[in-house]
């Protein structure tokens, strides 16, 4: 080790260390990859749904809806294009599938 200013820095060691590490943290990364669940992309569309419909009921009782309404103008195409890229996948699959 060598001090530098308020710290100190490793030399050798972190190297050997990092050397050695990295082959058992790359296989942990895909396996962790594998079995974490990704939320899907309906999910996701229902949960802004659901809270964009409380803002917007909220916003109504408050009577201050038009900031409300720009956010839904904001996600429209948002939910347009997940929706339509899922269909997008689901073509490509069939056509690899059926070879069409």
């Amino acid at each position: 080790m060598i001090q530098q200013s308020h710290c100190w820095a490793y030399t050798e060691e972190t190297r050997i260390e990092r050397d050695t590490c990295t082959p058992m943290f790359i296989p942990a990364l895909f396996i962790i990859a594998r079995t974490w669940k990704k939320p899907r992309s309906d999910e996701w569309i229902r949960k802004l749904w659901y809270i964009y419909t409380m803002e917007y009921y909220s916003a109504i009782k408050k009577n201050t809806f038009e900031s409300v309404l720009m956010r839904w103008m904001k996600l429209e195409p948002i939910i347009q294009s997940e929706v339509s890229q899922k269909e997008k996948h689901q073509y490509s699959m069939l056509t690899h599938i059926y070879g069409i």
